[in-house]
């Protein structure tokens, strides 16, 4: 087979004329948004909906602080680190006017991976959530960070409800340590004073300007920045928009653009809600419903309950922790037109369950951040294969290889590598990592996933080469685990794995050489690493041998202890 046959695979229903050259950046999309849809609401949290109107306003006097009461330039970086709140479209879009470089930072980061992101990035520029300005105050002198701006949970909502929100997570929950941060500026206050005094336009224009870093995981256990252009955004942006015009057997639309409410519970820092709810859905005009915290089903439930759905986006984790709850049955699923999962595996059983609990079905989807991030997607229209992955998006070739890079037969294992406008340009600063993700050739990137490709172009991944570790859908590296679990005195050796989880896809298992009689609890290994590695990267399991498996040259051999 070659790329141009799985280019010209698509899904039944959708025209393949995809017109990628349409927009040049990412805030040509953005703007032609607010302008179409001035009066439709584009975001709601905590009950609260701002409209396309209100999000141009806001993100512009954004921009207008940035512009004219800072040093910063176009191509700075900025930092945005906060959960699913209004301010994150706000920030986002206001950072992207003013031609700044948009770094992700997930909230969860530990101060040792706030700083080696900040520094690697070049970021001078934060704006974060108070819930994490301690860490900024311990971290900032070890960074170039020059600009912290600081935001609270509540401050886009009306006034009364303002101060309810920020009390409770203030002083109820007491979520926000103490800290001093004096050179730190309100979000709220850069707002409210910029309000209304417009911008000049200076946005990274170029399709190659790289506007988003965003970092994912390593085998060496350092994260590196994917470098994603305007290109990159704005075609995976327009790939998957032109999914929701697919019709159905009769020839109809089976959605409708025009009133759509779509639950967003999956991190904006994290690329999949990233360009699925900033890009493509505020492109159509379409309402995100914001989730701050998923884990909290209760609020969850109480947030989306009082709309009628059209879109789900979801991964398997959080399909079934809604499933598992009495109220979940009773919301109002009607116009629910389509369910999307990716991030992680999605398990047969949610599938079934879900599809008989809300009548519709679930797509999985694939990609990674490296591909902005999909690739691959089931159609949305009743053809979809469960187990599958799904075909390749317009302008899209794939294709599997064996271990010396020839290309494998139709049917066949090997791995999966991609070519499409989507792929990123590199790594940040990292020649040598970017040519080792790449085929010899320079032209297609390989994702480390074993997989095999059908002759109807439908995708099934089967194994993975690569010894990551997904924990509902976050990448989790062996090699930063092990580094330091090793600084424990009582650990001589140790090997990192991911073995099966029903809620979390895999979860984190270690295998441990002592240096004497004592052998850790896995409580105490857990304690131990929380300083140094963030939540979902803990080991949940834990397993004592004499010794590890390694090769001639002393590597664990990972393979063998899965």
């Amino acid at each position: 087979m070659d790329a141009s046959f799985w280019d010209g695979k698509r899904a039944p229903g959708v025209a393949n004329n995809l017109d990628f050259e349409q927009f040049s950046s990412a805030i040509e999309v953005i703007e032609q948004a607010m302008k179409n849809f001035p009066d439709r609401k584009a975001f709601t949290g905590f009950g609260h909906s701002l409209t396309f109107r209100e999000i141009d306003q806001y993100s512009a006097a954004f921009t207008h602080y940035l512009q004219n009461h800072t040093d910063l330039k176009p191509g700075d970086k900025i930092a945005i680190q906060m959960p699913n709140t209004l301010q994150y479209p706000i920030a986002m879009y206001g950072a992207m006017r003013a031609g700044l470089v948009v770094v992700n930072t997930n909230p969860l980061y530990t101060e040792r991976e706030m700083i080696h992101q900040f520094n690697d990035s070049g970021t001078t520029a934060l704006l974060c959530m108070d819930i994490f300005a301690k860490s900024v105050q311990n971290i900032q002198d070890q960074t170039g960070v020059k600009t912290v701006l600081v935001t609270s949970m509540g401050d886009m909502l009306p006034t009364m409800k303002r101060w309810l929100v920020n009390t409770l997570i203030k002083r109820v929950k007491k979520m926000v340590p103490a800290y001093h941060l004096p050179d730190a500026i309100s979000f709220k206050q850069i707002l409210k004073e910029n309000l209304g005094k417009g911008f000049t336009p200076a946005h990274l224009a170029n399709p190659e300007d790289t506007i988003v870093l965003q970092y994912t995981g390593g085998t060496t256990g350092v994260s590196k920045g994917a470098e994603l252009t305007n290109r990159n955004l704005v075609a995976n942006m327009l790939q998957a928009a032109e999914l929701l015009h697919q019709e159905d057997e009769h020839g109809n639309r089976i959605f409708n653009t025009t009133e759509a409410n779509i639950v967003a519970p999956l991190p904006l820092y994290h690329i999949y809600s990233f360009t699925v709810h900033l890009m493509a859905f505020f492109h159509l005009g379409l309402h995100s419903i914001l989730i701050a915290n998923p884990r909290d089903t209760n609020l969850f439930i109480k947030a989306i309950k009082p709309w009628k759905l059209s879109g789900f986006i979801g991964l398997n984790t959080l399909f079934v922790s809604l499933m598992n709850h009495p109220e979940f049955q009773k919301l109002d699923f009607s116009k629910l037109a389509f369910t999307l999962s990716g991030g992680t595996a999605l398990a047969s059983d949610t599938s079934v369950r879900w599809k008989e609990m809300t009548g519709c079905p679930i797509s999985e989807a694939y990609g990674l951040t490296e591909t902005s991030p999909a690739a691959c997607m089931n159609p949305l229209n009743g053809f979809e294969r469960v187990g599958t992955v799904g075909i390749p998006l317009q302008g899209t070739a794939v294709k599997c290889i064996d271990d010396k890079g020839n290309e494998v037969a139709i049917s066949e294992r090997g791995e999966l590598c991609i070519k499409g406008p989507q792929v990123m340009k590199g790594y940040w600063q990292n020649e040598q990592a970017t040519k080792d993700t790449f085929t010899s050739d320079g032209e297609w990137l390989k994702t480390g996933d074993v997989a095999i490709i059908d002759e109807d172009g439908f995708v099934s991944i089967v194994d993975r080469i690569k010894d990551m570790i997904i924990v509902s859908g976050f990448n989790v590296y062996p090699n930063e685990i092990e580094d330091v679990l090793s600084k424990h005195p009582e650990v001589e050796n140790c090997a990192a794995i991911g073995v099966q989880d029903d809620r979390s896809g895999e979860t984190v298992k270690v295998f441990i050489v002592a240096k004497g009689d004592k052998q850790l609890s896995i409580d105490e290994i857990k304690e131990f690493c929380r300083e140094h590695i963030t939540a979902y990267k803990l080991p949940r399991k834990v397993e004592y041998r004499d010794e590890l498996p390694m090769t001639p040259v002393g590597k664990i051999l990972r393979r063998e202890l899965r």
